[in-house]
């Protein structure tokens, strides 16, 4: 059976509040962050007593690689199978996956994976691209259809599907997780910029939506000229991410004292994330706090350079699971300067975690983050203005425990479920199950 499925019969909306929606959930279910929007409908959209969705997700990230993209699909699809539909997963195969020998397998969820044959990505060694291999995929979906197709990256692969299901009369959708058009800069390819914006539009601009994951980037986009763009926000497991999972024995490992503080940066170690200055932040911070570590969980090109110049910090390479929330919860301050994030899952994740966060104020950070309530923010990309915030968040460490507490009260109601019952309801207008439902736009 190519599209596994199981579980309790599916539904859209939670229940809660019958006669209003919420961009990405209801009141009691509150993901869209502080101030989103209501917008009345005519009645609940379910799915009860409907045939299940067959769901084709294409991507070319996806666990066990270890990033916000392919964390945010592998919460989307056990969602889906656990409430009926149908999933089957295209995919190149994974670094660490040498030891799958099948093509064609179900996962722990029920989902069903094919991989397809892919190649590393020039300059980024450790990612993946999956080939064009849009003959094998019509070829499939000719014999086995699915309702939808949905395209979740942009690169050979995702372009094979796009004109595959079109070839195949099948209707897709898709969802925009990265801004590679801003990575140019950061990569001395600054002239491709313009280029890549073209392709991402044209791109997505031939689905029958695209899904984002903040009303800002709905905004950005839309200002860009790409087209019927709805709104699907992510979520966080605040079971895993806890301030339960502190560990006396791991800061001893860091060699922090117990009121020493700990800086810890979560993330793939590369240009696009502005690493740079949050060492310069550390720094000054240090000059103050001698006591003070810094710890850098991840992995990437710029590891090997930052290890030889500052031989000082931790590095603790690739975590996930419970080690990764330990890591998190074990340390007290945030610093997260990317300036390239569609939302950044690692926000919420040391939100969860109760940690301090600093950011720029844009994506999730301006979703969820009240400056000085709940963590610090600073103006985005104003390089000044966050050396200036991280120094004062270190000056006022008597409030840290107060907005520690407001940071895990704020993740608590960034739930996984309503945010599925989103992308059911799009995936079931973009087919025809339901009408659609409106946009936000």
């Amino acid at each position: 059976m190519q599209f596994a499925a199981r579980g309790r019969k599916p539904r859209v909306f939670c229940g809660h509040m019958p006669a209003v929606r919420r961009l990405s959930g209801c009141e009691k279910c509150p993901v869209g962050g502080y101030g989103a929007r209501w917008e009345p409908f005519s009645a609940p959209l379910v799915f009860q007593g409907l045939p299940p969705v067959k769901l084709a997700l294409v991507t070319e990230t996806y666990p066990p690689e270890i990033n916000g993209v392919a964390m945010t699909l592998s919460h989307l699809v056990a969602g889906l199978v656990a409430r009926g539909h149908g999933v089957q997963v295209i995919r190149p195969r994974q670094k660490g996956e040498k030891d799958v020998n099948e093509t064609r397998f179900s996962d722990d969820d029920g989902a069903s994976h094919w991989l397809v044959p892919g190649m590393a990505i020039p300059m980024y060694k450790s990612l993946r691209l999956g080939l064009p291999v849009a003959p094998t995929l019509q070829r499939h979906w000719r014999t086995e259809p699915p309702h939808v197709v949905h395209v979740a990256t942009e690169g050979p692969l995702g372009l094979a599907a796009l004109y595959s299901a079109a070839k195949c009369g099948l209707p897709v959708t898709s969802s925009f997780h990265t801004n590679f058009h801003q990575y140019g800069g950061h990569y001395g390819l600054k002239v491709g910029q313009d280029v890549a914006l073209r392709y991402l539009r044209w791109f997505h601009n031939r689905t029958r939506c695209t899904m984002v994951p903040t009303d800002e980037m709905l905004r950005l986009l839309a200002a860009d000229g790409f087209q019927r763009l709805h709104v699907l926000a992510r979520g966080v497991d605040t079971r895993l991410f806890s301030p339960s999972k502190r560990s006396d024995a791991l800061r001893r490992a860091w060699g922090a004292a117990p009121k020493d503080p700990v800086v810890i940066y979560v993330g793939r170690m590369a240009a696009e994330k502005n690493l740079g200055l949050a060492v310069e932040a550390f720094l000054r911070v240090q000059e103050f706090e001698p006591g003070a570590r810094f710890v850098l969980v991840g992995d990437g090109p710029e590891r090997e350079a930052l290890a030889a110049k500052y031989p000082h910090f931790h590095y603790a390479g690739t975590r996930r699971g419970d080690e990764l929330a330990a890591f998190y919860a074990s340390a007290d301050v945030f610093v997260f300067p990317s300036t390239t994030e569609t939302f950044g899952n690692v926000i919420t994740e040391a939100m969860a975690s109760g940690l301090v966060v600093l950011s720029y104020d844009y994506a999730a950070a301006r979703q969820f983050i009240r400056d000085g309530e709940n963590g610090y923010s600073a103006p985005f990309n104003d390089r000044p203005a966050f050396l200036t915030r991280a120094e004062a968040v270190f000056r006022h460490r008597a409030a840290w425990s107060d907005i520690r507490a407001a940071a895990r009260a704020t993740a608590e109601t960034i739930t996984w479920g309503a945010i599925i019952d989103r992308f059911e309801s799009e995936l079931a207008a973009a087919c025809a199950v339901v009408k659609p439902v409106a946009s936000g736009v």
